[in-house]
């Protein structure tokens, strides 16, 4: 019989496991959220992944759980290991993933670089920060933000009392300096359970009001150091949280010439999607390995350079599927990737892969067909 990997949430990373998995002659299971989500494809089961009960049935007819996202309670995941269901990423890792408080007093505790950083739970406090970096500071909610959400930046203690207000408890919100960056960077890692190894190259990642729009792999103008302690960040934090499947550590890059680390994410990331057409292994098949425990695959590029664009929005009239054949016509060496999702303002709703030797024209192509579809 097949390994049965299943996998908690119906989205666009679900629905781009699906091809590797037939290939690598897995069979992949979804608890999709409701239906008619991106990965319905593989879609077995819908309901609620916050619910024990619902999980659970879920998770009695597979071999391993995994994940599209990193939203499902602490308590689920728990219960599900103390009944001997395999997880990977375990709780213990993906805790780090989803609160960020948890997850930056544990990077100081390795050792790993990353920005001052101090939970508030007043404007006093959120104002003394301030004072002490400069007058600015990132304020962000510690769990659940992603895209943009549940950031912002703030220059008074009470521009933040909408949040501060909100909180209950003991809860804080995150405070970090303002960093001086010149570019963001992405460092992804592939780790089995037995602790096995693999990285892919840095990239730089372009945002644009708070969403990825671009990746560049390899980073353009990265020197042979900052691509020996990216790739040592990402290692260091892999092992040290004992992450299982992909990790992506997004990185920055300050003016005065610092690696530190934003925000993690273990499961397939946006900073990866170039892999699946630029590198010998895709970051969707490696997760796959990772978490079945199979042997990891070559990292290595497929070619010099190779560019993502996101497809953000869609078109204001019509649908992405009456844009495929001009665009496909247009530039028939750009691999183009939807996720069956309805456009709306800002939203991912694909992405198109270019790899090649030269770096301005795989971007040039790229934008291009990106662009087709809006």
């Amino acid at each position: 019989m097949a390994l049965r990997v299943g996998v908690i949430g119906g989205g666009q990373l679900a629905r781009m496991m699906i091809a590797p998995a037939v290939e690598l002659g897995l069979e992949l299971r979804v608890l999709a959220e409701e239906e008619g989500m991106a990965a319905g494809l593989a879609a077995t089961a819908v309901g609620d992944y916050r619910d024990l009960d619902t999980v659970r049935a879920f998770a009695a007819d597979v071999d391993v759980l995994t994940f599209d996202h990193e939203h499902v309670p602490q308590e689920v995941l728990r219960a599900l290991v103390a009944e001997g269901i395999a997880v990977h990423p375990g709780p213990d890792a993906l805790q780090f993933a989803q609160d960020k408080l948890v997850m930056r007093a544990r990077l100081a505790e390795l050792g790993v670089p990353q920005p001052e950083w101090a939970p508030v739970r007043s404007a006093d406090e959120l104002q003394r920060f301030l004072d002490e970096h400069d007058g600015a500071a990132v304020v962000k909610t510690p769990r659940g933000g992603y895209d943009g959400k549940g950031v912002r930046v703030v220059r008074s203690g009470v521009e933040a009392q909408d949040w501060l207000d909100a909180l209950e408890g003991s809860d804080a919100l995150l405070a970090e300096e303002l960093v001086p960056f010149v570019r963001e960077l992405a460092q992804q890692v592939a780790r089995r359970p037995g602790g096995e190894m693999i990285s892919y190259p840095v990239v730089e990642t372009v945002q644009r009001d708070g969403v990825c729009a671009e990746v560049i792999a390899p980073a353009p103008a990265a020197t042979e150091r900052l691509a020996e302690v990216a790739e040592d960040i990402g290692r260091r934090i892999a092992e040290g949280l004992g992450v299982t499947g992909m990790l992506a550590v997004e990185l920055f890059e300050t003016d005065d010439e610092r690696i530190l680390v934003n925000e993690l994410a273990m499961r397939p990331h946006n900073s990866g999607h170039w892999s699946q057409d630029g590198a010998v292994t895709g970051q969707f098949e490696q997760h796959l390995r990772a978490v079945a425990d199979l042997p990891l695959g070559d990292t290595r590029p497929r070619a010099a350079w190779a560019v993502m664009v996101n497809i953000l929005g869609g078109p204001v009239e019509g649908t992405l599927g009456d844009r495929f054949e001009a665009a496909m016509a247009a530039h028939p060496d750009a691999k183009i990737h939807t996720y069956g999702k309805a456009p709306r303002p800002g939203r991912k709703v694909g992405h198109v892969n270019v790899a090649g030797d030269d770096l301005d024209d795989a971007v040039y192509v790229a934008r291009a067909a990106a662009a087709a579809f809006v």
